[in-house]
């Protein structure tokens, strides 16, 4: 029963958080879009989120807050693939189709991330994908076409295509970021903002960008850090513990705070089709948050590094050299396990079916 009550905390809220964290940060970009060219604002969002968590990094080492494992030498690559999918190419499509598509359908759009690295988590990692989330996942589809059809025209609107290359790129971006979950998340999205912002707003200024008032640059920086810098440390720390398919799923919540935003604060309409398509996606995330998935599994012999407490799955001796307290991080060994509970594909279990 312990481990029915706990599966689903905190990895939920932690993605349904920064799912709120990012979607409220949609249609308040688009506004920003008045002062702003597209490459510039992905830029500074991203700086704006560099910065920031570099001095809540700052704060952790000076208080000896921090416990989560650094990122070693043999991960950077994929780090780097990870900076340029989902920092530079990502961003920079958003702001493009935000530049010509309305910040609610813009919003709800952006589902469409849940739904690619859900299929690369199925296809490439070889997640545990049941009937329940692939259901989930089609009616996601089915309201991301609706609202992708332009009016008038033959086929979709290349802001909506735009947008929809920016949530594949950042598909591969949380699948790749999934195996490095079990590091330091507020170290990985610092280096992800400073590098990715540092670039995306060199190469704006150099295609003629102008730079805007310290106003509309404060503006951008600080939704940056809560929309970007805050939300990526929380999708993360979820990774961990939910896996990429299901923090993506539960990501789906972030288009319904940008298009209740847009709606409320900026005036977007409320259309038939519009209606249509929050509802069919209403119904693919409650697929996704009703999913309950146990059976008998077996924990393989392995070894690695993260924070932990001594649960279940943490029944390990210490050294004289290892941390004392907990949570703590250390390098230690899992001996085969074989049990039977509610689980996610976390960091323990990413078994066969």
């Amino acid at each position: 029963m312990a481990f029915d009550a706990a599966h689903r905390w905190p990895g939920v809220p932690l993605a349904l958080a920064s799912a709120a964290l990012f979607g409220m940060s949609t249609p308040i970009a688009k506004a920003l879009q008045r002062d702003l060219s597209p490459a510039l604002l992905a830029g500074l969002l991203y700086v704006g989120s560099g910065l920031g968590l570099l001095l809540v990094n700052g704060l952790q080492r000076a208080t000896g807050r921090t416990v989560d494992a650094p990122i070693r030498r043999k991960e950077w690559p994929r780090l780097l693939t990870i900076v340029l999918t989902g920092g530079v190419v990502g961003p920079v499509l958003l702001m493009v189709g935000l530049s010509v598509t309305a910040a609610s359908s813009a919003s709800l759009l952006l589902n469409l991330e849940g739904v690619f690295s859900l299929g690369l988590a199925w296809v490439v990692y070889r997640e545990n994908v049941d009937r329940r989330v692939a259901l989930g996942a089609v009616a996601i589809v089915i309201a991301a076409g609706l609202l992708s059809w332009s009016e008038g025209a033959r086929g979709t609107s290349w802001g909506s295509l735009a947008i929809a290359g920016a949530c594949l790129a950042w598909a591969i971006d949380n699948n790749l970021t999934r195996t490095l979950s079990i590091a330091d998340p507020v170290q990985l999205a610092t280096l992800k903002g400073l590098v990715a912002g540092t670039f995306n707003v060199t190469v704006a200024l150099i295609l003629g960008s102008v730079w805007p008032g310290i106003g509309a640059v404060a503006s951008a920086a600080a939704l940056g850090f809560a929309g970007y810098g805050v939300s990526l440390v929380c999708f993360i720390l979820a990774l961990r513990h939910l896996g990429t398919a299901r923090t993506s799923a539960y990501f789906s919540f972030a288009p319904f705070v940008g298009a209740s935003i847009s709606i409320l604060a900026f005036g977007d309409p409320v259309t038939p089709r519009f209606l249509v398509a929050g509802g069919l996606m209403a119904i693919g995330l409650y697929l996704h948050i009703a999913e309950r998935h146990e059976h008998r599994h077996v924990h393989e012999p392995t070894a690695h590094e993260h924070r932990h407490v001594h649960d279940a799955h943490h029944q390990h001796s210490h050294g004289p050299l290892d941390p004392p307290g907990e949570p703590h991080t250390h390098w230690h060994d899992h001996a085969r396990l074989v049990h039977s509970h509610p689980h996610y594909p976390d960091i323990h279990h990413r078994h066969g079916h």
